[in-house]
């Protein structure tokens, strides 16, 4: 089995100070950072929201569920991926969402090639999903891995839920889907 990690949009807009920032998002940072170099991964990519004008999926008085206050904005601080994130692992970069709502990882793509595509030209037939936020792009990414027939495993220990409730409403789809869960959640409010 050759296994990728895919790290989904540990970026500076979703970690404390930024302006949709989840509780723990730094700690996911630097926990990511920290796992890679022993995990042994044959490749490793992250996902970035990259927005340019996403519609509706910004709104003055955001729902929370649908639509956001404006975030990872290309061209400011908050679309780069979060400092205390080791990059030098990283292959490639998917960005998603320039001009609509993107919540998963597969919805991006890095020099024309969407992540399957990639994922599958290096023969990786396993992922584990890692990042920030569990309940929403961390679940998206890791159903549409499944669905795209990978073996897909969620780290939870390394990501970041942005609710209790949210959080393990997505617990019980990614388990329903056959994702396989690791551990706990590090953050949920």
């Amino acid at each position: 089995m050759t296994r990728a990690l895919v790290i989904v949009d540990v970026q500076n807009d979703f970690c404390e100070g930024g302006s949709l920032a989840v509780s723990g998002g730094t700690a996911v940072a630097r926990a990511i950072s920290a796992h890679v170099p022993a995990a042994g991964y044959a490749h490793v990519v992250a996902t970035r929201d990259h927005h340019v004008d996403p519609g509706g999926h910004f709104a003055e008085q955001p729902d929370f569920l649908d639509t956001w206050p404006a975030h990872c904005v290309v061209g400011t601080a908050g679309v780069e991926l979060h400092g205390d994130l080791d990059r030098r692992p990283i292959e490639a970069v998917f960005d998603k969402g320039e001009y609509a709502a993107a919540y998963s990882g597969f919805e991006g793509s890095f020099d024309g090639q969407e992540l399957a595509d990639w994922l599958r030209a290096r023969d990786v037939d396993a992922v584990d999903v890692v990042g920030i936020a569990t309940d929403h792009c961390v679940r998206a990414t890791a159903l549409d891995a499944v669905g795209a027939g990978f073996a897909t495993r969620v780290l939870l220990h390394l990501t970041a839920g942005v609710a209790q409730s949210s959080t393990e409403a997505a617990l019980d789809q990614l388990r329903a889907a056959g994702v396989e869960l690791v551990g706990e959640v590090a953050q949920a409010a």
